[in-house]
């Protein structure tokens, strides 16, 4: 499996933990509003190679989490801005677009300097 779509972590906001406790990550790459940046995850680099898609593994560090839906607009945000939310539920379905679920396990830590990236199962 090879990953395409491969980035580092670069800042963790200082209130991002507390959008692990209900189970989601807000992904942004380094043009984040101000007003996210402190929940986000904000990564450098990355850029699709290829559709995130259901059935898709998304790596954090060494862990994988299997995608299970991806919102209509999930692609197109994570092209033009390196962004998306990220619901760790195990739900087929979400309100928002730019939403992508993933399977309900635990989210491991995430610090500056880990990679997170997707890959084709």
């Amino acid at each position: 499996m090879s990953d395409y779509f491969k980035a580092k972590v670069e800042y963790v906001g200082e209130e991002a933990d507390l959008m692990w406790e209900e189970k989601m990550v807000i992904l942004f790459n380094n043009t984040v509003p101000q007003d996210l940046k402190d929940i986000a995850i904000v990564h450098e680099g990355g850029s699709l190679a290829a559709p995130i898609e259901e059935g898709d593994v998304m790596m954090i560090g060494d862990t994988p989490f299997t995608l299970l839906f991806v919102g209509d607009k999930a692609n197109e945000t994570m092209t033009d801005l390196g962004h998306a939310t990220f619901h760790f539920n195990g739900s087929a379905t979400a309100d928002q677009p730019g939403t992508i679920c993933l399977e309900d396990k635990e989210i491991p830590a995430i610090e500056p300097g880990m990679i997170i990236s997707f890959r084709k199962k």
